[in-house]
């Protein structure tokens, strides 16, 4: 049985090996924060949601529609979602209590502990069935689908009722029937364990029909060793039945921990849309295209972890371009440049995994592969220059880069002087962009902008951090040519005037002291 909530013919594998630069993504696009939200404090939620989210760049578009499916069924009927996680969650902890380790290499314990399994798994799997037979009509997706009519089609109630007449048989209320050869030297061998004779006769019949010789031994109540031999020969015999109803009872229980893991994911997509809302945040199903159709439309589009850790509404960006594979970002300092590369990173994960995405509408092209080139911090260990620990990571990325993929780059090469920064730059990204791969680049290296501008190069696009007159950030990106200037001064005067504000402060603290 497979679970068909994150894929039409396989179950999610939550231990697949992730991208070779996931701590680059979580670090420059602040994942973490995302995790937190979609975990809220369940550690199994956030490695799920952290496991789907960076290993979503290999979906395909049939994938991610079918998710928003999924997804939307989720938002809607939250509350009978959440009740089958609740279900599989109290099953998998009932059956955890359950375990003896020691147990297994007792046939006759496998067997007992089996048979409580099975009994919990089939009170389970019924709730499991209620709900799909009372609730299948209220959900759309092919994903729930799939899922409520496997559950309806093998889990009968015929199937139910045989499950429960083998369990009552193999408990062997009236002792255990076991058929054996004799082997050489009279060992025994070939023991099978046999059903129980219920072939029932009246009182009559039983007294006066002809009796089959039997031949039997009683072991004295005292006898250890004859006590020991029957339990050998018992094992023998209930062996095969325990190891085939303990085979049983882990395939259910891997159902139940696929089921499991794939709706971890979309309770963690509820529990993202629940706070989004609750700060009053808006969020749209994409609408993903093929990668050679090279789009990046959206209107509203904002950074949904700066907004998760303000605790309130941020600003966001407006844009609707096609065969642009180049957009270069400059402007003023703190403009809101890299929050919007951020938000540009954070929307394809979310659009590629299948998730809602933080936008009044968003639709873009799919990617193989997302990369980030963001500037680090100095090298503290001294082992190498800011420069060259740059060019170090991307040649990193230039060695697993894929067709069709996306590059965000904030403030790279700034490291050096703008002559060499800017002519770094130019050389990385013109072999990037011949080969049609989709970048972000924001900079405030005027040489390099400007040098990319005066070419006129068809697939370019260029934003610029809005600045009013006042030197007010508006937070916003529009289009613009690259100025020589970032207004530097303006965030110079800023703090000379706060700093001003914090000495005249302690100056007249000081006259009130004397």
């Amino acid at each position: 049985m497979k679970a068909f909530l994150l894929y039409k013919e396989d179950n999610f594998d939550g231990k697949q090996k992730l991208p070779w630069n996931e701590s680059d993504l979580i670090q420059d696009l602040g994942l973490t924060t995302l995790f937190n939200a979609m975990g809220c404090g369940d550690e199994f939620i956030f490695e799920i949601s952290r496991s789907v989210i960076l290993s979503s760049m290999s979906n395909e578009i049939e994938t991610i529609l079918y998710r928003q499916k999924v997804l939307q069924d989720c938002l809607r009927d939250s509350a009978i979602v959440k009740s089958i996680y609740k279900i599989v969650l109290e099953t998998i902890e009932s059956e955890k209590k359950g375990y003896w380790g020691w147990s297994n290499r007792y046939p006759i314990a496998t067997l007992d502990r089996a048979i409580n399994v099975m009994g919990m798994f089939v009170s389970m799997l019924r709730k499991l069935r209620k709900i799909a037979d009372d609730y299948k009509h209220e959900f759309d997706s092919e994903g729930f689908n799939a899922l409520f009519n496997t559950l309806i089609e093998e889990l009968s109630d015929d199937y139910f009722n045989e499950i429960q007449k083998h369990l009552r048989d193999l408990k062997f209320v009236n002792g255990i029937l076991i058929s054996a050869d004799l082997g050489k030297g009279n060992k025994g061998t070939n023991y099978i364990l046999r059903k129980p004779n219920n072939n029932k006769q009246n009182w009559f019949k039983s007294i006066f029909s002809p009796k089959v010789p039997i031949y039997s031994y009683t072991i004295a109540d005292r006898d250890e060793a004859g006590a020991r031999a029957l339990s050998e020969l018992s094992n023998r015999g209930i062996n095969q039945a325990a190891n085939a109803l303990a085979q049983s009872c882990d395939h259910i229980l891997d159902f139940i921990k696929a089921l499991k893991t794939e709706l971890a994911f979309y309770i963690g997509c509820l529990n993202l849309y629940e706070q989004l809302i609750k700060i009053g945040e808006t969020v749209c199903f994409p609408k993903p295209v093929f990668a050679e159709e090279c789009e990046h439309s959206f209107n509203g589009l904002y950074d949904v972890c700066l907004a998760l850790t303000m605790g309130k509404k941020v600003i966001g960006n407006d844009l609707n371009v096609k065969d642009k594979n180049f957009i270069i970002i400059t402007g003023a300092n703190q403009g809101g440049k890299s929050t919007f590369l951020r938000s540009i990173g954070l929307a394809q994960l979310m659009m590629q995994s299948g998730m809602f995405v933080p936008a009044e509408s968003f639709s873009s092209n799919i990617c193989d592969g997302l990369f980030t080139h963001y500037k680090r911090e100095e090298d503290i260990t001294m082992n190498s220059g800011k420069l060259d620990e740059e060019l170090a990571r991307m040649n990193e990325i230039v060695n697993h880069i894929t067709p069709n993929a996306i590059l965000l780059f904030n403030e790279s090469f700034s490291a050096t002087n703008e002559k060499e920064g800017s002519e770094i730059a130019r050389q990385i990204t013109s072999a990037l962009y011949e080969s049609n791969l989709k970048i972000f680049f924001v900079t405030h290296l005027y040489d390099f902008a400007h040098s990319i501008y005066k070419k006129k190069l068809r697939g370019v696009l260029f934003l610029r951090a809005v600045r009013q007159k006042d030197g007010t950030r508006t937070y916003r990106l529009s289009a613009g040519k690259p100025l020589q200037t970032s207004y530097g001064k303006d965030l110079y005067n800023n703090i000379i005037k706060s700093r001003n504000r914090d000495i005249s402060r302690d100056v007249y603290n000081l006259t009130i002291r004397v």
